[in-house]
């Protein structure tokens, strides 16, 4: 349920919206964990938001902010009940479900997204956030003090040694690349939602440095092709520890992209707690 009060919206967190999961998951770089709550940017507002006796609490948000950007960003219209009691169909799934429930797939700007997990690449999520903050700070738009993610439209007019201030090393071509073909047309990110996944996850990789786990993190995240399973170093273990080499991720169908996203957080949280899964 959602209310809408005053100082801001009221979420029903009921067991299947915690901010902590969401956010530390990896799959967004610009939130920040800050007094009891988390705040960023996202499409160019700043939030700040917090969890309290059972809701999860959007700051300062009115009705329609919330309906312009947060409930799709949050990805509020879906029922996670019914899709966790889908995945615990499997043995391995329903434990990282258990550990998991509460993370939610967020719908975010696809140039952003895109962007992003282009930095991402042989990096480590510091690194990545730090990237990404001097990249807006330097070619974003100031909003008050904090900065927006800088347009499409900017960085492709960027010299290749202006860019060199995010100290992005080898990502730095890559990222012109995509701009300037974006920019231009060649490559037309909205025209890819309206493929079915293999097609779009083709044409993205038309750019250089988009392999197809870039590719499967900007059309999960910044799409909603919820069948995309990006595979990193995390879940290639993870799969190779509990599935062995017959693995299909289909098995996680329509929902293989929440699952990659409960299974990475809980051998993430593995690993932080020293056990063996």
């Amino acid at each position: 349920m959602v209310y809408f009060k005053n100082d801001g919206v009221y979420i029903t967190a009921d067991g299947l919206f915690s901010l902590e999961k969401t956010f530390l998951c990896g799959q967004c770089f610009r939130f920040e964990k800050k007094d009891s709550g988390f705040s960023g940017i996202a499409f160019g507002r700043q939030l700040s938001l917090f969890e309290k006796d059972g809701f999860v609490i959007l700051r300062g948000v009115g009705e329609r902010e919330y309906d312009e950007i947060w409930k799709n960003y949050f990805d509020l219209e879906r029922d996670y009940s019914e899709v966790n009691k889908l995945l615990c169909r499997d043995k391995v799934m329903a434990r990282a479900v258990g550990s998991s429930k509460g993370l939610r797939v967020l719908r975010q700007d696809k140039w952003e997204t895109l962007c992003s997990f282009i930095i991402s690449q042989n990096n480590n999520i510091p690194r990545i956030k730090s990237i990404i903050s001097t990249l807006c700070r330097n070619f974003g738009n100031d909003i008050g003090g904090a900065f927006s993610f800088p347009d499409v439209s900017v960085i492709a007019g960027v010299g290749e040694e202006e860019l060199k201030v995010i100290r992005a090393g080898f990502r730095e071509k890559y990222i012109l690349d995509a701009a300037r073909r974006i920019n231009s047309g060649e490559i037309d990110l909205d025209a890819a939602e309206k493929m079915e996944y293999p097609e779009a996850r083709e044409y993205l990789t038309r750019l250089k440095g988009v392999g197809g786990k870039v590719a499967d993190c900007a059309l999960l995240f910044g799409y909603g092709f919820l069948e995309a399973f990006p595979k990193d170093v995390w879940i290639k273990k993870a799969v190779e520890k509990y599935y062995g080499d017959n693995f299909d991720e289909s098995i996680f169908s329509p929902y293989g992209g929440i699952a990659q996203q409960y299974l990475y957080y809980y051998e993430r949280l593995i690993a932080k707690n020293g056990k063996t899964g």
